[in-house]
């Protein structure tokens, strides 16, 4: 099992920004690809960005592509998600997830911090 406990969430103005991090525990953290997930109210949950094991690849939904930044710290088995220019839309509950491998599901969630983003 790896638990994932998010922190850094909270509000701030629009053009603000926010640094989410998200510790794991319970397995080797760099065996695994780390990402974040977001649902807005009344919205799905929608993939957000994501870094493999060495931290080598990123990936990021179109909506946040220049603004945010994903990074990993092996060493202290922490994610991070380095969100500026924020937007009202980008409020949401935000969830780090993690998975072995690109051909499993993101079976590991944390329990979700929440981004207020005002206009």
């Amino acid at each position: 099992q790896v638990q994932l406990v998010e922190s850094g969430g909270g509000l701030v103005q629009a053009g603000g920004s926010l640094r989410l991090s998200c510790t794991a525990s319970g397995r080797t953290f760099s065996n695994y690809i780390m990402g974040w997930f977001r649902q807005a109210p009344g919205n799905e949950r929608e993939f957000v960005t994501h870094i493999t094991w060495s931290g080598g690849n990123t990936h990021y939904t179109d909506s946040v592509k220049v603004r945010f930044t994903i990074s990993r710290d092996n060493a202290k088995n922490t994610v991070y998600l380095q969100m500026n220019s924020l937007k009202p839309e980008d409020t949401a509950v935000y969830y780090c997830v993690a998975r072995r491998s690109f051909t499993e599901e993101y079976n590991y969630w944390g329990q979700g911090t929440q981004v207020t983003v005002s206009s």
